[in-house]
């Protein structure tokens, strides 16, 4: 069975949550409120990133050079990507964040053609426009990383999930293996939901040559 990594961007490859900094620094204190209100199941990723960035007036350069400034990409990243290029893995970002963000991350590390599903972002005077579009190219305002997760496994991919929020874990239910973190980690534990536990992506990469070292002694049997 071919193989996809499912991984999340904020919190898991990076060390903070980048949307959380640049709302902490750019929108009104309002936010906050907004996100304990998704938090609690009263209203969708959709609706609370709308909210919140809609307020946000600075344009893509500032935050852009605000990004940069601020991030710190977990320990292990690039290695677990190339890890996965050799094994012949595809690797996909799934994420709540913005793809602005993720892409200027991603090109400052020097890592390139990875797929990254996330909101899109439009820079208005006024604010920001963001808006998930699903595998199917209409927008959604919730289930976005589950939608996508659904896509690969009738592909026929083999899934192994890697996040640590609450909104991850539509998504990680249904992947075959789950790489797991603070809220996610939790969440699985209390449910006992299989998952293996990492603090860097590191841990990752060593728990995905530990699983295809064992599929491969069974394949030699």
């Amino acid at each position: 069975m071919k193989t996809l990594l499912q991984c999340d961007f904020d919190g898991t490859i990076t060390e903070e949550d980048i949307s959380f900094l640049i709302l902490d620094a750019f929108a009104n204190s309002s936010w906050r409120q907004l996100l304990a209100e998704y938090r609690a199941g009263q209203i969708s990723v959709g609706r609370f990133n709308a909210a919140a960035f809609g307020v946000v007036r600075a344009d893509r350069k500032t935050l852009v050079d605000f990004v940069r400034r601020g991030v710190r990409l977990k320990s292990g990243f690039c290695d677990l990507v190339s890890y996965c290029q050799e094994r012949g893995f595809r690797f996909v970002i799934t994420s709540n964040g913005l793809d602005f963000y993720i892409e200027t991350i991603l090109e400052d590390a020097g890592v390139r053609n990875i797929e990254v599903m996330a909101a899109r972002t439009i820079f208005k005077p006024g604010g920001l426009a963001v808006q998930y579009i699903g595998p199917d190219g209409k927008e959604l305002q919730d289930s976005f990383k589950e939608a996508y997760t659904r896509m690969f496994l009738e592909e026929g991919y083999r899934v192994i999930y890697i996040g640590n929020g609450l909104s991850d874990v539509p998504a990680a239910k249904l992947a075959h293996h789950v790489f797991a973190r603070e809220d996610l980690l939790a969440h699985c534990e209390e449910y006992q939901l299989a998952c293996i536990r990492f603090e860097d992506l590191n841990d990752v990469r060593r728990g995905l040559e530990l699983m295809e070292g064992s599929q491969d002694r069974v394949k030699r049997r």
